[in-house]
């Protein structure tokens, strides 16, 4: 039988935590969940909404959200103030930015000005970079990450288990991905900065789940933003999107190439690098921690792939091994 809100001893130990600290509050309440093993409460005391972080330390670290929240500060972004924090025990209580984040609240209607000034923050965000700061999204890192796909899309969601030739054409694309990430110009990387991540507010936008920050490619940002886990644009948009950043961020002094093309080309082959690694993570989310919600969006990915082949050719192995491989899953 499952635990009682009652019997969880992290949730107790959190509650006396915040007594120690002198808050006292009322009811506590979920206030979201996400792929990790981090879990947030919402709660009001001395007329404030605050939100717990309760981060177990045998699989979290709270340090890297301490130094990145930091680092978004000094870069003049919206992100959550640490009101009370602890380390060792992996509790932090924060301020509280808000119960709706940009994913439920985009429409077309809103979404210009919603996403235009989300572009203007990761601008001021990769301005502020200053190298050795933050750790290397470096190859193995990159590679390591790509190793999901195959490890649990293709094994655990598919069944699949590729032909020696088949491995070997996935891990030659493995390996032009990298290298078309490790040749860009490397500024801070947030590592998840979409529309789940930010929050309506002032100012705009608030910015959530930074803790995985790097130093990495330039355009790896950009493109997580622009081709989202959970909701899509039409290309128009994106390109109008695209164009609104490129010229912010060279005004602002940020290494992007001057050329659109070129740019564009950078952030379709990193794009496909986090699309596969994200295909790998739903799937393992699924498979070994019984969250199957997140693979329903897997044909968005899919699609995502399609496009960048029909904008890099290169591209089109990948794309070709893919349908191939699901095409065998359903047994054609």
């Amino acid at each position: 039988m499952a635990e009682s809100v009652a019997d969880d001893l992290r949730l107790q130990e959190l509650k006396a935590w915040l007594r120690d600290q002198g808050v006292h509050h009322g009811p506590m309440t979920p206030a979201s969940s996400d792929a990790s093993f981090r879990r947030y409460f919402r709660l009001e005391a001395a007329g404030r909404s605050l939100v717990a972080m309760d981060a177990p330390p045998e699989h979290e670290d709270c340090g890297p959200f301490v130094q990145v929240a930091e680092l978004m500060v000094g870069a003049g972004l919206n992100v959550p103030e640490i009101v009370a924090r602890d380390l060792d025990r992996g509790f932090l209580l924060l301020s509280d930015l808000g119960e709706r984040t940009y994913l439920e609240v985009l429409d077309e209607d809103n979404a210009d000005a919603l996403m235009e000034p989300a572009l203007d923050a990761l601008v001021r965000w990769q301005a502020a970079s200053r190298p050795g700061v933050l750790p290397s999204y470096d190859a193995a890192l990159l590679h390591r990450e790509l190793q999901l796909f195959p490890d649990w899309y293709l094994a655990h969601h598919l069944g699949v288990e590729p032909s020696a030739s088949e491995s070997a054409a996935l891990e030659r694309m493995f390996r032009a991905l990298v290298d078309r990430a490790l040749e860009q110009p490397r500024v801070w990387v947030h590592r998840d900065y979409m529309p789940r991540n930010l929050m309506p507010g002032q100012p705009q936008p608030g910015i959530l789940d930074f803790q995985d920050a790097v130093e990495g490619p330039v355009s790896y940002d950009l493109i997580c933003l622009l081709r989202d886990a959970f909701i899509s644009w039409p290309r128009s948009t994106e390109w109008r999107w695209f164009c609104y950043y490129h010229q912010a961020a060279r005004a602002a002094g940020v290494p992007v190439p001057e050329r659109l093309k070129a740019f564009w080309s950078d952030c379709t082959w990193m794009g496909v690098q986090r699309h596969l690694k994200v295909l790998g993570i739903f799937a393992r989310i699924r498979y070994r921690d019984g969250k199957p919600r997140y693979l329903e969006d897997a044909p968005r990915f899919l699609e995502y792939l399609r496009r960048a082949a029909e904008d890099e050719p290169e591209l089109g192995e990948l794309l070709a091994l893919m349908d191939t491989w699901h095409a065998r899953a359903r047994g054609g």
